[in-house]
């Protein structure tokens, strides 16, 4: 992976952890000081409690891309400490989609007179879902190309030994 390709995706990542955690930091400001602009209340809404829930998934996700990606740059990315992230990757996308989910479930009672909008909703929140499956096939492919880079090293070993 070239330099100008790691510093624009870490460039990317970073926009993005940082605006979540700006949001995060101002909707729990919000709800711990009282002052809600849209109607001066304090209620802790299940939407915006899964709202901030959405948000941490989302930063656990790009925290454990951003190792992914050292990794990468360190060439230390095909052993096994690479899993660990890529499983909670996986965890977190998981997770989005269930925060998904209970968006739609929510939303749902207040679409009776266009329920295709619901629906949509639920698409989306199945495609979340086969994102996740997606990386687990990249999973299985890091597996295949860890077990591929032990091999190889063993039979360098023994060539080594036959020289």
């Amino acid at each position: 992976m070239g330099k100008l390709t790691v510093l624009a995706l870490r460039a990317v990542l970073a926009v993005v952890l940082t605006g979540t955690v700006f949001v995060q930091a101002l909707m729990v400001w919000t709800l711990v000081s009282g002052n809600d602009p849209e109607d001066g209340s304090l209620p802790l809404t299940p939407l915006r409690l899964i709202t901030i829930l959405g948000m941490l998934s989302v930063q656990v996700a790009v925290v454990c891309v951003w190792r992914l990606v050292t990794m990468v740059r360190r060439g230390t990315v095909f052993s096994h400490a690479a899993f660990r992230y890529v499983d909670v990757v996986i965890g977190a996308i998981v997770a989005a989609a269930l925060v998904w989910f209970a968006v739609t479930a929510i939303n749902a009672p207040g679409q009776r007179d266009d329920p295709g909008v619901t629906v949509i909703m639920g698409g989306i929140g199945v495609a979340i879902l086969g994102v996740a499956l997606i990386v687990r096939v990249l999973r299985v492919l890091l597996a295949q190309a860890v077990a591929r880079d032990g091999e190889a090293a063993q039979m360098q070993a023994e060539l080594d030994e036959v020289i």
